[in-house]
């Protein structure tokens, strides 16, 4: 709404507008915990984790790994499991994680880590599906030009 000297009085730096932008991403926030169980925790989750769980680590990326507070799995082990930060994607769980995750090994990476190797890269996560795939040479998805055609191909005509 326009007041009379042609300016507009809506302040978005105003208190009030503050607090309502503020509280539609708690909102959007609540909403995700509670129904968006692929990027990160849900509020059952984070339940569990408080109730039964018991933090063990961060890896490089920003995941948070936990372990059962007591033997309460079928097997007699403690449960473990991983909270992933953003999307839920199983490739970005690190190698030396992933063996702690699967009873590889007894302690975590961050109370026994593994020896890095010199020709050892960084872990990636698998880029299938996503901006940063790799595309081979000739691929149609690849971004780089074709290569000119050679003339040693002969198109078939039928007769």
């Amino acid at each position: 709404m326009l007041d009379e000297g042609g300016e507009c009085s809506y302040d978005p730096l105003r208190p009030q507008a503050l607090f309502l932008r503020e509280f539609r991403v708690g909102f959007d926030d609540v909403l995700n915990k509670i129904f968006a169980w692929w990027n990160g925790a849900t509020i059952g989750t984070l339940f569990t984790i408080a109730k039964r769980g018991r933090f063990v680590g961060t890896d490089e990326i920003g995941n948070k790994y936990y372990e059962a507070k007591d033997n309460s799995s079928y097997d007699g082990r403690k449960r473990r499991w991983v909270v992933y930060e953003g999307y839920a994607d199983a490739s970005k769980v690190p190698a030396d994680w992933h063996g702690w995750l699967r009873y590889t090994f007894d302690l975590p990476p961050t109370e026994a880590p593994l020896p890095r190797r010199a020709w050892e890269k960084d872990h990636l996560p698998n880029f299938t599906g996503t901006p940063m795939a790799w595309r081979p040479q000739g691929s149609l998805a690849a971004e780089a030009k074709r290569p000119a055609a050679t003339g040693d191909y002969q198109a078939w005509t039928p007769e």
